[in-house]
C-alpha cells in the first residue's frame, strides 16, 4: 500500500498538479491539508481517478481530506475533545480506515507567535490529538499524516538561528510531539531524494526552494504495527517544482500491507 500526505495550499488552485501527480505516483491513499474549499466543494475530478473522498472544509484557510482506493470506512471529522478558536471549530482533522489501516489527515494550527492566543490554541489542539491517538491506536496499524507546523529537531530547519523567537521550534511544541511518541507513535523519517535533509516545506520567497532553505514539518507518526510495515518513505521534491506549486512537497510512504 502506498500512502502520501500533502499540504496542497488550495486544492482548487493546485488541481491540475494534484491530478497529474495522482496519476504518476499512483498512491492508494492520500491525506491532504489546506484545502481552502468547503466539504461540498471538493473537486469531483479526483473521484474520476477512482478515489473515494472524505473531505472536511469550510472554504477558508483550513480543510483536510482523505482520498482512498483501498476503502474508506469509519470516517470521523474532528478530534477527541477538540478545542475551538474564537468560538469556532476549525476543520483540521479527519480520520478514516483504509485497507485495515487507521489514518488521520491533520493540519496542526500554525500558532502565529509564542504568547499569541493561536499559539495556546495550537497546544490545546495537540493535546486533543494525543487523546485521539490514545483512544484509537490500539493494535491495528495507525498513523497521523499531515502538516504539523512543528520541526521535530533543530536539524529539521535550514538555519535554526533564524527561529529564536518563532513558533514551530519551541519547547512546548516539541514536547507535544514527544507526548505522541510516549503514546506509542514513531516518527517515520523519509529519505531525501536530492539533498541530505528531507525537508518538506520551502517558503515562496527569497529562492528558498532552489537554495534548499526548508523545513521538515510534514510528518508521518505511526504506531508499531504501522512503522514496522514501512518499506520506504521519501519526499517527492519534483512536485514542488514548476509553475504555481504548493509550498509543500508530498511525503510518500510504502507499506508491506
Amino acid at each position: 500500500m502506498r500512502l502520501a500526505t500533502w499540504n496542497v495550499n488550495s486544492v482548487t488552485a493546485r488541481l491540475p498538479r494534484l491530478l497529474a501527480w495522482l496519476e504518476s505516483a499512483k498512491p492508494d491513499v492520500v491525506c491532504l491539508q489546506e484545502l481552502k474549499t468547503t466539504t461540498e466543494g471538493f473537486p469531483p475530478e479526483v473521484a474520476g481517478l477512482g478515489y473515494d473522498v472524505a473531505a472536511y472544509g469550510t472554504g477558508r484557510w483550513n480543510g483536510v481530506a482523505i482520498l482512498s482506493r483501498a476503502g474508506l470506512d469509519d470516517v470521523r471529522r474532528g478530534l477527541v475533545g477538540e478545542p475551538t478558536y474564537e468560538d469556532a471549530a476549525e476543520p483540521r482533522a479527519i480520520g478514516a480506515t483504509c485497507g485495515g489501516v487507521r489514518l488521520w489527515s491533520v493540519y496542526v494550527p500554525n500558532g502565529r507567535e509564542p504568547g499569541h492566543p493561536h499559539y495556546e490554541y495550537k497546544l490545546r489542539w495537540l493535546d486533543a490529538l494525543r487523546a485521539t491517538v490514545v483512544a484509537e491506536s490500539a493494535d491495528r496499524p495507525f498513523a497521523l499524516l499531515g502538516d504539523f507546523n512543528i520541526a521535530p529537531a533543530d536539524d529539521d530547519v535550514w538555519d535554526i538561528s533564524l527561529f529564536a523567537d518563532s513558533t514551530h521550534v519551541t519547547e512546548p511544541e516539541r514536547k507535544a510531539l514527544e507526548a505522541l511518541r510516549e503514546a506509542g507513535l514513531r516518527d517515520v523519517v523519509p529519505r531525501a531524494l536530492k539533498y541530505d535533509k528531507p525537508y518538506t516545506y520551502w517558503d515562496y520567497r527569497q529562492l528558498a526552494f532552489p537554495n534548499n532553505n526548508g523545513m521538515r514539518i510534514d510528518l508521518v507518526y505511526g504506531n508499531g504495527p504501522f512503522a514496522g510495515a514501512v518499506s520506504d518513505a521519501y519526499v517527492d521534491r519534483e512536485a514542488r517544482k514548476g509553475k504555481s506549486p504548493s509550498d509543500h512537497a508530498p511525503v510518500v510512504v510504502d507499506l508491506t500491507v
